[in-house]
């Protein structure tokens, strides 16, 4: 029996649906949809797998392939937050100038090669690339162009800086972390194309060297195309790092030598340390020989000094280190070397030791822009260094052991350096050892006595700079 209140209300009849003549082959039109069923699976997500009975697959379920293209989304999107490349974009190799600006020939063959070895790299991504230079040399460009090349044409990549990808991996031991540590190194070190930026900036940490290494293995192995830059010098990396990144059947190292792009608007090969303006008058041409005021072997000395000054700024090698009295001309000769190096378009740096020592120190200071590493790494790479007035700094532990640093690594490097000091100047015995090795260091005593500013006979009379 029916409620009361159905049959007090009944419901409406429904209005008789239309004929709707059938298609040709008997079978209804089905209603349009805007949602999309994959033909493969209609939807489903999984297929079973044609296998034979007794086969460990049969009956099993298995992914669709539009299930694995969104898995493969889906991690794309994460990795891309993780990488940052969406504010990376503007690296293309389109934005870059493989000519540099106002480079050398030899610095612009090199970076223009750099380039080219780049774009090869992001048409054919096989085995590893590493790209080392200073900072702002264009190494970072040239890794994010690659990476973008490979997003233009649908290939997954990722762009992670070292430190950045550290901190990553630390935070997935939060409570509130959405990812495991498995999950997130997992995507890491699998990824199709990995770009590693500013290798050797992380914390040195046991956990974040065994992380790292972790990281630069498993892709070893598996053989996994790899971009790494790098401000250091291989031999400063992690040996265990250091011996899958040399593999010649794996890796190409190249090395770019133009400075950084960010200065150009300065004077081309000059720092901002260097105080090389301030000497801008001391040059070969302007350097008196003083022949009016010295006798026959102080004279004599004088002269082997500025043609030795002067072989040095064409063909600069090892060490010099001029020593005499105040004034006798030695910083005019470490000036015009350096001078000639940079008119000739190379880069040269150009400082007091006791400036040297307190622009390092300012670098602690909360309102410094530039790191102490990025600080102290532009002097002892530079590929001319002028340490002018050594021995008159303040010898606190910390400035000796500032030198010892600087002075060691130039010395084992080989990187041309000119020292000037007083006579008299009593160094510390690591130091001394380095300067008095004649196999990579030149001492050059100056006799003459201090300028006294008498009117040359060689020269038109001018007024001169106070000289030391």
């Amino acid at each position: 029996m029916k409620p009361l209140n159905e049959i007090l209300n009944p419901p409406p009849e429904a209005a008789p649906e239309p004929d709707v003549p059938l298609p040709d082959n008997g079978v209804a039109a089905q209603p349009d949809s805007t949602e999309y069923l994959c033909p493969i699976c209609g939807g489903t997500g999984y297929l079973r797998q044609d296998v034979p009975v007794g086969h460990p697959n049969f009956g099993k379920l298995v992914k669709c392939r539009c299930q694995l293209e969104e898995d493969e989304t889906k991690r794309l999107d994460k990795l891309i937050k993780i990488s940052n490349m969406k504010l990376m974009t503007r690296f293309t190799f389109e934005a870059f100038v493989p000519d540099g600006i106002g480079l050398t020939e030899e610095r612009r063959r090199n970076l223009r090669f750099a380039f080219q070895t780049a774009q090869e790299f992001a048409d054919n991504p096989k085995g590893w690339l590493v790209l080392l230079g200073g900072y702002g040399c264009g190494k970072t460009h040239l890794a994010a162009a690659i990476a973008n090349r490979a997003i233009e044409r649908g290939r997954p990549a990722l762009f992670v800086v070292v430190p950045d990808l550290l901190d990553h991996l630390r935070s997935t031991y939060s409570p509130y972390s959405t990812v495991t540590y498995d999950q997130r190194f997992e995507d890491i070190r699998t990824a199709s194309l990995l770009v590693l930026d500013d290798l050797g900036a992380h914390s040195a940490t046991p956990w974040a060297q065994e992380k790292l290494f972790q990281l630069f293995n498993y892709r070893y192995n598996a053989q996994l195309p790899t971009v790494v830059t790098t401000n250091y010098e291989l031999e400063e990396i992690d040996i265990r790092i250091r011996s899958r990144i040399i593999d010649p059947d794996l890796s190409r190292i190249m090395t770019i030598l133009a400075p950084d792009f960010r200065q150009s608007g300065v004077a081309q090969g000059i720092s901002e340390l260097s105080s090389l303006t301030l000497h801008a008058d001391q040059t070969f041409d302007t350097f008196d020989m003083r022949q009016h005021e010295l006798d026959r072997e102080k004279a004599e000395n004088l002269r082997r000094a500025f043609n030795f000054a002067r072989g040095f700024a064409d063909n600069p090698q090892d060490w010099i280190v001029f020593f005499g009295t105040y004034g006798c001309g030695k910083t005019h000769l470490a000036a015009a070397v350096a001078n000639e190096r940079v008119r000739s378009g190379e880069p040269a740096l150009f400082v007091v030791v006791p400036d040297l020592l307190d622009h390092l120190r300012s670098t602690y200071g909360p309102n410094s822009l530039t790191s102490y590493d990025k600080r102290f790494d532009e002097v002892r790479k530079s590929p001319l260094l002028v340490l002018d007035d050594l021995g008159t700094e303040s010898a606190t532990p910390w400035a000796e052991e500032k030198l010892y640093q600087l002075f060691n690594y130039r010395y084992n490097a080989r990187l041309p350096t000119i020292i000037t000091m007083a006579k008299d100047i009593d160094l510390k015995p690591r130091l001394k050892s380095l300067i008095l090795d004649v196999g990579r260091c030149t001492p050059f005593e100056i006799l003459a006595p201090s300028y006294r500013g008498l009117p040359s006979r060689n020269m038109p009379q001018k007024p001169r700079r106070r000289r030391r």
